[in-house]
């Protein structure tokens, strides 16, 4: 799939000032079962999700549970995220999505959102290198317009720098809600068919989805959500239809390597239908 840039809604055009890379197809080098580090499941790397999308929740609990403040919650948190990207392009995944910032967040106390800007310029310094070094892509999904120019500078200039890389997509919901980018994409949508691009009766699945922020990604595999909430919190609504779905009660600051590669061994136990029956993916056909 060649990279190109698309005017995306929340990614460039009337939502926000950044303008989004469609990555390449990045590369998976190894083959089989993979041996990892004692006590930690082994890996069939033929079966990995291709994309691995993950709602990080529990921050303020694990702070408040230490009786610390909620901001120590997530500078801790932001720990887990680094094992986790790490993890990921060590064992081969090409595309990981993190919520790390919804819409509704806006709501939180000021003080709160200053603090969570700020760790993520900090992270975003603190790990360019290791993107480089690493060949991990950058980018966002989101209304990113809405966050403070301080932020969006050190984003958009690490996206640029980390644009060549092919070897993992390392992407952030930001400013996010599956709500809103539906509403983002469909009006996007109602522009082609008024300018005359498309014709109603020309509106597919597949055109759709062109028009959402994640154009050009895959559908994600698997979808973690740690501290033990069933519920999917306004993240990749379109997205999600068929993706496998683990829950741990795991608050994310205590959510590393050795259980995120057992939600990937627990994945890959399953068997994925879409809509399917088990006898037809077999090749036995229709039970009479």
């Amino acid at each position: 799939m060649p990279r190109m840039e698309i005017d995306a809604p929340g990614a460039a055009g009337p939502y926000s000032n950044e303008t989004r890379h469609i990555p390449s197809m990045p590369r998976i080098y190894t083959r089989g079962l993979r041996p990892l580090e004692p006590n930690m499941p082994n890996l069939d790397t033929r079966t990995l999700p291709r994309h691995v999308a993950v709602i990080m929740d529990g921050n303020g609990r694990w702070a408040r549970k230490k009786m610390m403040n909620r901001v120590r919650g997530h500078e801790e948190g932001a720990e887990s995220v680094r094992d986790i990207v790490r993890t990921s392009r060590e064992i081969g995944i090409p595309y990981l999505t993190l919520y790390a910032f919804s819409e509704e967040n806006w709501k939180r106390p000021a003080m709160e959102v200053q603090a969570l800007m700020t760790l993520l310029k900090r992270f975003l310094k603190s790990e360019l290198q290791e993107m480089l070094d690493n060949g991990i892509r950058l980018q966002t999904i989101g209304r990113t317009h809405k966050l403070p120019d301080h932020v969006r500078n050190v984003l958009a200039d690490t996206m640029e720098k980390t644009s060549s890389n092919h070897d993992m997509v390392l992407t952030l919901a930001l400013s996010y809600g599956g709500r809103q980018e539906i509403v983002d994409g469909v009006t996007r949508l109602a522009q082609r068919v008024r300018e005359g691009e498309i014709a109603p009766s020309g509106i597919s699945e597949e055109i759709l989805s062109q028009c959402l922020y994640t154009a050009g990604m895959p559908d994600p595999d698997l979808l973690i959500r740690t501290s033990g909430e069933f519920r999917i919190s306004n993240f990749l609504l379109w997205q999600i239809a068929y993706s496998e779905i683990y829950v741990t009660p795991t608050l994310w600051p205590d959510f590393r390597k050795e259980e995120y590669l057992s939600a990937i061994a627990d994945y890959q136990k399953r068997e994925r239908r879409f809509g399917a029956t088990s006898e037809q993916l077999s090749g036995g056909g229709d039970l009479p």
